[in-house]
């Protein structure tokens, strides 16, 4: 499809609730950040392990994706994908040696699993960013649903889908490495509290380069857009004259 097909044709999005969005956001970072920190302090003041701190810990986000489930009345495949990585994360801490250092490392290598996930989906039909998008560019609704999927026929369009899943890959086998790095050059204590804050702030910096990049990505389509009408126009203008001078 030609750009110009593209700026005349491609639906603009449809109205999105702020309040819904807001309240996601905070339930996202309450539940995956703050909730497990305080847990696992908690847990350790009253004499648990660090390994069965970090454990029970970690049910919070199992409880972040049920009331995503519950709140879209659906499982979409960014559910799926979520429950995947975390039924992954409880089999794997039940394997192996039993410490917290250990679940630290084996937590990371699952950040790292993900990094490989979205770099293996460039071979499928749809890249993984493309999900990850719709759940966050959407409220859920049939119409804004409808709406991302209906993008995905624009060349511009899976191209940055491409390009964004390629980044979000390699940026987060790079955090996993880093972070199991960390896990045997710092304590247990002060790893609990920054591979959270480290999961989060990739995911913020990567957030914000996605929704620059997108937003380049929109002008650059655009622009093309507009080179491509100016071109038509002036064949048309050298044709009319031509035609004139023929008649002529």
């Amino acid at each position: 499809m030609s750009d110009q097909q593209t700026r005349v044709e491609q639906p603009a999005s449809p109205a999105r609730s702020g309040k819904a969005a807001a309240l996601g956001w905070i339930l996202t970072i309450g539940l995956n950040v703050v909730a497990p920190i305080i847990t696992y302090n908690q847990l350790r003041d009253h004499g648990w392990s660090e390994f069965g701190a970090l454990l029970v810990s970690s049910a919070w986000p199992v409880l972040d994706t049920a009331i995503s489930v519950a709140w879209r009345r659906k499982l979409d495949e960014f559910a799926v994908v979520t429950l995947v990585f975390l039924a992954i994360t409880a089999v794997v801490s039940l394997i192996g040696a039993h410490s917290a250092r250990a679940l630290l490392i084996k937590d990371s290598g699952v950040t790292g699993l993900f990094g490989a996930l979205c770099l293996a989906t460039l071979l499928a039909r749809r890249p993984l960013m493309f999900y990850f998008g719709r759940k966050f560019a959407t409220d859920g609704t049939p119409q804004s649903t409808a709406w991302w999927n209906g993008l995905w026929e624009f060349e511009g369009f899976r191209r940055t889908m491409t390009v964004m899943t390629t980044v979000w890959g390699v940026a987060y086998l790079a955090e996993a490495a880093l972070r199991i790095a960390l896990a045997y050059a710092l304590p247990t204590d002060t790893m609990v509290i920054i591979s959270p804050i480290m999961v989060y702030a990739v995911l913020g910096m990567l957030g914000v380069w996605t929704a620059l990049y997108g937003k380049r990505s929109q002008r650059e389509g655009e622009r093309r857009a507009a080179e491509a009408d100016a071109k038509a126009e002036a064949q048309a203008q050298a044709q009319a004259s031509g035609a004139g001078a023929a008649a002529s």
